[in-house]
């Protein structure tokens, strides 16, 4: 098999389709160090403002062309039908409801301003649309009432970002035909509730989610109001400008998203909207949509899901995906024309199916009406996302009769979301996943009870939660002991092929403990995968554990274990080292009272004392196989 390399490809405008051109044949090792992190361009000033930024409203996503333009696509576009068909039943359902409080869930006021900002995208969208009273008439008293809150919660400042979105779209959206009292109120209060705190409250160069949510929410609040506060408003866009590729380099070189899939959505959400809201307000969007590896960060986004339709959950991500169309990959498809990115099927469901839209679902509706195919290029079969934390993906081909799926990552544990679980893999066969990751748990619970989350140090009590470190993952511990928080695991090796290898250096985890230990993944067959450990032990190495995390039903044999789940099997064969047995610990119910409780999970363990390995070097390989299918 031959190892893909590529010479990185520095300049901001990459095309996707030039991106997927050249994959099959290239593919980088290793991530490159980038010090600081491109800018966007950034002309703000009071006068460019003045000059540059769109005098009538809408100009926050919708401008008066954009919405011509979705008014033909309702006309003859199924799947803008079907999602517009959606929102108006929500929309019927939200006008029968009482108008939000000021609820604080723990520290959170999150949930609040996320529903001001479902509501309000959707009834915006039903008025403009159907110029429907009762929907303008919700969206006056909605504003009154969170515009008449003491506060937007700017303690925790992504709940002042989503209620700025909220009230920005709102009187953008509908302000011509709103009372003017309301609309003064609304426009005060982001300047009072929104922009004035995010001086002394927010951070505008933090390098996570929350960095996309602020930065975005305050832009929008800064058009809004720029009439009103021309200087406010230039300050504000400018900072976010300057802080946002803070955030935006976490997706070079290859857009793996190091909070995982469901924070990919959500961070990722929010630039998307950024993005169109500077290019509709001034024309452009300063080179976000641009930004290396922010328009490959699809292609990871959909390599997450698996067959099932549940996630490579890693780090702090949720179970699956949702049941109807991704509103985001939807940007993405119009931002590209690359009809992938569209998940028009799901689109298509029956709108009863639907269940609840997103928050952005009228902001979705623009983009699906945006929508024209170009192109259509399939995902690859196997890929491997560099970054700081960089995953491997192994699928099925065309005609994959196993629904075969392996995700495998390196990584370290001190990001945002992240967990000690650098070397652990997922894997899925036949529509079961045999091997597993025990995801993310509720935080508010968490935090209501005392529990340090979110400490990041190497003693935090984070680090004992089984979703949390490395006891609870699919991986390589030594000693018994806790990964280096800090140490980072690289992906070294990568090889496609029928045979598609990856390997990862896992040394710096055990903070020399041992020599050496790297991890290689191999896909050998169609419906198998071989996990192989090599170690150079040292003396101060005591033990070694191989553990696999699993719901399946545990058989020991005399090399290995048989797995059972679903009437469906899978073998774990210990090809070395020799006579060496399995170990079953169950974590049903889990072994702290914070942990979270997964019905049926426990670890499947290979422990070895150092003592054993005479010559201080330990191959452990490991092969997972299903039975083969007949094919006759």
């Amino acid at each position: 098999m031959k190892t893909i390399t590529i010479t990185r490809i520095t300049f901001l405008s990459l095309s996707l389709v030039l991106f997927f051109l050249f994959l099959p044949a290239f593919k980088s090792t290793q991530s490159e160090s980038v010090q600081e992190p491109p800018k966007l361009q950034n002309p703000i000033t009071v006068d460019y403002i003045k000059k540059n930024l769109k005098k009538s409203t809408p100009r926050l996503v919708l401008t008066p062309a954009i919405e011509k333009n979705l008014r033909n696509r309702l006309k003859t576009d199924p799947v803008v039908q079907n999602y517009y068909r959606a929102m108006k039943i929500e929309a019927s359902e939200i006008i029968k409801r009482p108008e939000l409080e000021r609820v604080v869930v723990g520290r959170r006021l999150l949930s609040t301003s996320r529903e001001m900002l479902r509501r309000m995208t959707i009834l915006g969208m039903i008025y403009r649309i159907d110029g429907d009273r009762e929907a303008l008439n919700k969206i006056d008293r909605e504003l009154k009432a969170v515009c008449g809150f003491q506060d937007w919660n700017p303690s925790h400042f992504l709940d002042v970002a989503e209620m700025s979105l909220a009230v920005a779209i709102a009187i953008d959206w509908t302000g011509h035909a709103l009372p003017a009292k309301t609309v003064e109120m609304a426009k005060n209060a982001l300047i009072e509730k929104g922009l004035i705190p995010s001086e002394t409250k927010m951070n505008f160069n933090s390098t996570n989610n929350w960095n996309q949510v602020c930065n975005g929410g305050m832009i929008a609040a800064s058009i809004a109001i720029a009439e009103k506060d021309p200087e406010l408003a230039a300050k504000t866009i400018k900072k976010s400008l300057d802080g946002m590729p803070n955030a935006l380099k976490q997706y070079i070189p290859d857009g793996v998203y190091p909070e995982g899939a469901t924070y990919w959505d959500y961070g990722t959400s929010f630039s998307c909207v950024t993005s169109s809201i500077l290019t509709s307000a001034f024309g452009t969007d300063f080179g976000l949509s641009d930004y290396p590896g922010f328009l490959q960060s699809a292609i990871f986004k959909m390599l997450m899901v698996a067959p099932s339709g549940y996630y490579f959950n890693f780090a702090d991500c949720g179970d699956r995906t949702s049941r109807h169309g991704d509103i985001v990959l939807a940007w993405f498809a119009q931002k590209t024309g690359n009809s992938i990115f569209l998940e028009k099927d799901k689109f298509l469901l029956p709108v009863e199916n639907y269940g609840g839209l997103s928050r952005l679902a009228g902001i979705g509706l623009i983009w699906l009406s945006q929508f024209e195919e170009k192109t259509y290029t399939p995902l690859p079969i196997n890929w491997m996302g560099d970054g700081t934390n960089p995953v491997v993906v192994f699928r099925g081909g065309k005609d994959d009769k196993y629904k075969y799926y392996f995700g495998g990552k390196g990584g370290r544990a001190n990001l945002s979301h992240g967990n000690m679980d650098a070397g652990t893999f997922i894997f899925e066969l036949n529509d079961v996943r045999w091997v597993i990751d025990p995801g993310n748990q509720d935080y508010n619970t968490l935090e209501q009870a005392g529990f340090d989350l979110w400490n990041q140090t190497q003693n935090s009590p984070r680090w004992t939660l089984l979703t949390k470190g490395n006891h609870g993952h699919s991986n390589l511990t030594v000693n018994n002991s806790r990964f280096k928080v800090d140490a980072s695991a690289r992906i070294i090796d990568f090889k496609d092929g029928e045979k598609p290898e990856a390997l990862i250096d896992l040394t710096p985890l055990y903070n020399g403990k041992v020599n050496s230990a790297i991890r290689k993944f191999i896909k050998d067959s169609d419906h198998s995968i071989t996990i192989e450990d090599k170690v150079v032990l040292n003396d101060s190495t005591t033990s070694i554990t191989w553990a696999l995390m699993t719901t399946a039903e545990v058989i020991p044999t005399s090399d290995g274990a048989n797995l059972m789940k679903d009437n469906k099997y899978l073998n774990l064969k210990i090809n070395s080292p020799a006579g060496v047995r399995v170990s079953t610990i169950m974590l049903d119910p889990p072994p702290l009272v914070f942990d979270k409780r997964i019905e049926g999970i426990k670890r499947i363990e290979i422990r070895i004392p150092a003592y054993i390995v005479t010559d201080k070097k330990l191959t452990i390989n490991v092969r997972l196989s299903a039975p083969e299918q007949d094919t006759k």
